[in-house]
């Protein structure tokens, strides 16, 4: 897209986000510190200080440290977070995975051996929500 006035109309291009099904990486043996958005895939074996808010799926390899905030839809963890992490669908721990901190998803699913010491919420799809009949209360009089 070329970036400038148009001739024609005499208007500025403006850069539009495409969705991407592309994944993104990063090594065991790199360092990142601060945030990182994308619309793609991730996937981390090295270290991350900071922020992730992605659209697609988070992979933290078993050399992958994260300590931040984390947002995204689904999430496979083999290795280490430390922090805040929202999952939209299904958020998985394998069993060498250590979670320490806050989690909301709407699925969890943990293999034995990982360690999750954490605040969890689990979300509900709206409408599905059953109503629990209440214990009837007998006062005393």
């Amino acid at each position: 897209m070329a970036f400038g006035k148009n001739k024609t109309t005499g208007t500025m291009a403006t850069y539009q986000e495409t969705p991407t099904n592309s994944i993104n990486s990063f090594a065991q043996g790199t360092e990142i510190n601060g945030e990182i958005k994308s619309s793609g895939d991730i996937r981390i074996d090295g270290k991350l200080k900071g922020n992730i808010n992605i659209k697609g799926r988070l992979v933290i390899g078993s050399t992958g440290f994260v300590e931040g905030e984390i947002i995204c839809s689904n999430c496979d963890v083999s290795g280490k977070i430390l922090g805040k992490v929202s999952v939209s669908e299904l958020f998985s721990l394998k069993a060498t995975a250590n979670v320490e901190g806050e989690v909301s998803t709407k699925k969890l699913a943990i293999e034995p051996g990982a360690i999750f010491t954490v605040t969890c919420k689990m979300n509900e799809e709206k409408g599905s929500q059953q109503s629990i009949p209440q214990p009837e209360r007998k006062d005393k009089v």
